[in-house]
């Protein structure tokens, strides 16, 4: 879920006087980032609709949609028990959750790379400010 803080003009869009007292809104989330979210909860057990809807904080009608979507391409499966359906991942829904994984951490690492290489460029113009400052301050004295 996406988290814009400390922007007005976002703020001023809130409907809710209480969003705008906490400095920021929650922005919807993407058909992809709902369905790694169903993911992620059946990777740890099998669930009904209605613990799945807590868990992903997502609406039961929007979420029986998803997880239509996810049994049609076979990356969850439907466990019907006599009082209510359980929903379980199959392998290939544990694999997509491992290629996400994945793309994120390499997203961090990307990001990490680039800060590190924005601090590599920077350290020789900090290097050689720091050495006209001082030599300035030695022909002073």
């Amino acid at each position: 879920m996406f988290v814009a803080k400390d922007c007005d003009f976002i703020n001023a869009l809130s409907e809710t006087e209480h969003d705008q007292e906490k400095g920021c809104i929650q922005l919807r989330r993407s058909k992809l980032e709902s369905y790694e979210a169903i993911l992620e909860a059946l990777v740890k057990k099998p669930q009904p609709v209605d613990r799945i809807a807590y868990e992903t904080d997502m609406d039961c009608t929007v979420l029986c949609k998803r997880l239509g979507f996810l049994v049609e391409n076979g990356l969850v499966e439907e466990r019907p028990l006599p009082k209510d359906t359980n929903y379980a991942i199959t392998d290939r829904g544990v694999a997509v959750v491992k290629t996400l994984n994945f793309r994120r951490y390499l997203e961090r690492v990307s990001n990490t790379l680039s800060a590190i290489d924005d601090a590599m460029q920077t350290l020789p113009i900090i290097s050689r400010d720091y050495k006209e400052q001082s030599e300035e301050q030695n022909e002073k004295y």
